[in-house]
Order: C-alpha cells, then sequence, then structure tokens
C-alpha cells in the first residue's frame, strides 16, 4: 500500500528534448563532408558485446568492422572448371596466384573450380584464423564473459575461414554472403566429408562443416522488423532450409525464391559467433553514441531516487560500463521497480538469487541496470525505458521487443532468444521488463 503515497515515474514522463537529441541523431558520416569520405557498404558487428571486446578492439580483431570500398578491387569470380582424376593432379591445377575452390568427391575424383578477378566487385573475408586473407578476426562469443581468457579455454566451433561477403563497388552497393573463405593459398577445400553436390546447370556447390546460418528481419531493421527464418548459406551463395543438425552430412531443400543478398539487420550465424550486418544507409538513421549519450545525461538529470534509501541514483558514464558504481540503479526483474543497491530482503530460508521487493513484495532476481552503449543494435531512438532479464541491459522497449522475438542459434541444434549486449539467454515471460522509477521528493 505504501506504493501509492510514493511519486512514481515511467522514464518515458521525462520530457525528453526532441529538438537537442534529433541533432544528435545523425550519424558521424553525415557530418563530415560525405563527398571526400570513402564509400562504406555497411558494418559487422558481433552480438554479445557492449560496445567493444573485453580486453579492448585491437587490430582485426574488434566487436565491430566496416566494409570500405577498397582502393582496388579484389572479387573473384568462378571461371573454369577442371575435372582431376587425383588429387595431386588437382594440386597441379590449383595455381597458388588464382582462386580456386577443390571438391573433392573421392578418392579417385576432385573438381577444381577456378576463380578469375572481378574488377566490379570487393571481397571481404571472415573467420577464426589470424593469417592475412582474413579481414576479420571472429572469436566464440561466450555469454557475459569479462575477458578474453574466459574463451580461450573452448573448444572453437568457428570455421578458420568461415565466409566471405562480395560487395558491388557501383550503387546500390549490393552485398552478397557466401559460406567458406579462401586461405593464404587462396584455396578453399571441401574434402570427402563435407556435404556437396553437382547443381543442374553442370556447376559444383557444397556446405561447410559447421555451416553459415542467415536470418534476413521481415521489415527490415526498424521498429516495425519482425524475425524471418533461419536459412544456410552454400559455397556458391545458394539458399537452404536447415540441415536437422550443424555438421549433417545431407542438405536443406534449396529454397529458390531467397537470395543470399544482405539486407540491414540480417544475421549472419558462423556456429560460435552471431554477426549483424547493418547497410551504410541503416547506420544513419540509427542512434548514434552521442545520442545514447544524451538520453543518459535525461535520465540523470531528472534525479531519480531510490525509493527506500532517497538516495539519488545516476546511470555511470559509457566508458565504465562493467564496474558497479555507488550511485548505481538496481532492479528487481519480476515488478521493474527501480533502486539503489541494498543488502535486505534476502531469507536465509530462501537461498539464491530471489529477493522481495520493498515496493510491492514480489519475489525475483535483484541485478545492476547497465546501459546498451552499441548502438547498431537498437531498432529506434527511443528512451532506454526496459531492460532485458536476467542481464539487466537497459534500452528502448522496441528494442527489447524485438530482440527477445529473435531465436539465435546455441549449440548445434538449439535455439534461444538473447540479449545482444551480453549474449546472455533471456528468461522470464517476455524476456524483459518496463523500468519504474521514482521521482525526486523535493
Amino acid at each position: 500500500n505504501n506504493e501509492k503515497s510514493v511519486p512514481q515515474l515511467l522514464i518515458r514522463d521525462l520530457k525528453f528534448e526532441k529538438k537537442s537529441l534529433a541533432k544528435l541523431m545523425f550519424s558521424p558520416d553525415q557530418e563530415n563532408h560525405p563527398s571526400k569520405a570513402p564509400v562504406k557498404y555497411g558494418e559487422l558487428i558481433v552480438l554479445g558485446y557492449n560496445g567493444s571486446l573485453p580486453n579492448g578492439d585491437r587490430g582485426r580483431r574488434k566487436s565491430r568492422f566496416a566494409l570500405f570500398k577498397r582502393p582496388k578491387a579484389n572479387g573473384v569470380k568462378p571461371s573454369t572448371v577442371h575435372i582431376a582424376c587425383t588429387p595431386q593432379a588437382a594440386k597441379a591445377i590449383s595455381n597458388k596466384d588464382q582462386h580456386s575452390i577443390s571438391y573433392t568427391l573421392s578418392r579417385a575424383q576432385t573438381v577444381v573450380v577456378e576463380y578469375t578477378h572481378d574488377s566490379n566487385t570487393d571481397m571481404f573475408q571472415i573467420g577464426r584464423s589470424t593469417e592475412s586473407p582474413i579481414d576479420f578476426v571472429v572469436t566464440d562469443t561466450v555469454p557475459g564473459s569479462q575477458s578474453n581468457s574466459d574463451t580461450q579455454s573452448v573448444q572453437s566451433t568457428i570455421s578458420r575461414f568461415a565466409c566471405r561477403i562480395i560487395c558491388e563497388r557501383n550503387p546500390p552497393f549490393t552485398a552478397r554472403i557466401y559460406a567458406a573463405g579462401f586461405d593464404s593459398s587462396k584455396n578453399i577445400f571441401l574434402g570427402e566429408k563435407a556435404a556437396k553436390w553437382k547443381t543442374s546447370d553442370g556447376q559444383m556447390d557444397g556446405l561447410t562443416t559447421n555451416g553459415v546460418l542467415v536470418m534476413h528481419p521481415r521489415n527490415g531493421f526498424t521498429e516495425d522488423s519482425k524475425p524471418g527464418v533461419w536459412r544456410e548459406i552454400s559455397v556458391c551463395g545458394n539458399v537452404f532450409s536447415l540441415r536437422e543438425t550443424r555438421s549433417a552430412q545431407q542438405r536443406g531443400k534449396m529454397v529458390e525464391n531467397e537470395t543470399n543478398q544482405l539486407q540491414d539487420g540480417s544475421l549472419i550465424d558462423l556456429c560460435g559467433a552471431t554477426l549483424l550486418w547493418r547497410t551504410a544507409e541503416g547506420l544513419a538513421r540509427t542512434p548514434t553514441v552521442k545520442h545514447l549519450e544524451a538520453l543518459r545525461q535525461e535520465i540523470n538529470a531528472a534525479r531519480p531516487q531510490c525509493p527506500v534509501g532517497f538516495n539519488t541514483l545516476a546511470f555511470p558514464s559509457m566508458k565504465r560500463k562493467d564496474v558497479v558504481d555507488e550511485k548505481q540503479p538496481w532492479v528487481y526483474l519480476n515488478c521493474g521497480h527501480v533502486h539503489g543497491y541494498h543488502n535486505w530482503g534476502t531469507k536465509e530460508e530462501r537461498a539464491g538469487p530471489e529477493r522481495e521487493c520493498p515496493m510491492c513484495r514480489s519475489l525475483g532476481p535483484y541485478v545492476p541496470l547497465w546501459l546498451g552503449c552499441e548502438a547498431g543494435f537498437y531498432v529506434d531512438a527511443g528512451p532506454p525505458t526496459h531492460a532485458f532479464s536476467p542481464c539487466g541491459h537497459v534500452c528502448s522497449e522496441k528494442t527489447t521487443a524485438y530482440w527477445s522475438q529473435i531465436p539465435l542459434p546455441h549449440g548445434t541444434h538449439t535455439f534461444h532468444a538473447a540479449c545482444p549486449f551480453c549474449a546472455h539467454q533471456l528468461a522470464g515471460e517476455q524476456g524483459y521488463i518496463r523500468l519504474i522509477f521514482q521521482g525526486p521528493l523535493d
């Protein structure tokens, strides 16, 4: 009952200054002179990292990777097909200076498809290998891990040369994805055990061991987005329904009316890490880090208070996104009441994370709130009114609603919704909660 006498507010009640925020909505690319800037095709953002890798972004290992038009085209396209009777003959055909894909059908037969230079496209390669052909080095994502040391003990399921993205150098700069990447000797080698076949027009195609899965959202990457259907992409960029498990020998059915063309918001799963593709146009409509910082300052300026201790709460700065601050807001995940940290409410007979909210007596986990700092995951520029459960990452209502509906691949044959900022599997009925802040009493 004491709840009624206390002034409460939802963050949406804070009158956000629309004009001042609108100025911050434009991406940094638009602030510079666009004519001089290199053409950006888009960006890949790894799910599970809130703005940077735990030990910092270094070189080709980082949480997001921008694809820019190269000074000189490096794309390739298939040309000559050779059928070799022995693996030795196949090796002789696959010239070190020319890209090729080798399909081993049996000990007695290998098909080698040579690839030739394509002056109209740029190629970008993604994988676990740190060898020079890989542009973006991706390692396995461990949910909620605070350091890379947490991730090293896991046997990686990401392929060393996982996939390649080919971008058209001319407008509309279409980006397409293909399974497998070329190694240091410019070869893709599909061994005897890999799923492979001859296509109706006499070409070869195949799948990689753990596969490259793609999901295109419906209605683009906007506040109206809905999850699409996960598909598998072949080495030649054809689209298939999923295999029974990730590495099953039998391929799925070919999906004729879908393509390997990436759209704003497409998800790419490499079996161990999931990447979000954002187009340059999509990023231009996305809130910037400046905008998120302005929202953080707006909330803090409203001086939300702990309804019990009456101390003022404040979200820590974006740079301090892993250290719990003494003014940090905490939330009871079952009801959404926001408090400052306190250590009462744990009953001895109720061991575990269950705590009793002093406002409404509901039981549930009690966690610190963190702002979602990776702007690329936001589907709109709305205020941070909702938090994912059980991790406490805060962002806009539409962003929490969207990600809570997305089944992300997990292991070799399961899917579950996860927080994009830390990759923790979502819990509770919805996977997120509306936050109830208390305003200052004066």
